[in-house]
């Protein structure tokens, strides 16, 4: 498995459907986290599942893969009263995610933006670009 296809079903195994074993499975067991609201390691991990809500969807864009590094565009619902547009950076290590940092903000509809142009990158990976 790549870098990339291993952070698509991480972050779908763990946040989509709440399966705490998947921190095992591919995230490295001396996990940084550079996010200030996360502490490190698996137990970092483990204390978000206690603040994800019912309803709560991940939607996956666009994936670049560079050597050990993968960026994950993506849209989330369910962690705020507005869908989030999130800029996840993974860093790997043997084969599992050592490393995090991310970028959050939340999402304007595209008719409220000064170009028009919606914040996600559906549009580019349903047209095959």
């Amino acid at each position: 498995m790549t870098n990339k296809e291993i952070v698509l079903k991480a972050m779908k195994e763990f946040f989509v459907d709440r399966d705490i074993n998947a921190i095992g499975r591919y995230w490295h067991e001396s996990y940084v986290q550079h996010n200030p609201a996360m502490i490190n390691g698996h137990q970092g991990l483990k204390d978000i599942l206690l603040h994800i809500e019912p309803g709560f969807e991940w939607v996956p864009g666009i994936f670049i893969e560079s050597n050990d590094l993968v960026l994950a565009h993506s849209q989330v619902h369910g962690w705020g009263p507005v869908p989030l547009i999130v800029v996840d950076i993974f860093r790997f290590e043997n084969g599992k995610i050592a490393e995090h940092w991310d970028v959050v903000q939340e999402e304007v509809p595209a008719e409220k933006t000064a170009s028009g142009n919606p914040m996600t990158s559906f549009n580019l990976i349903n047209s095959g670009k």
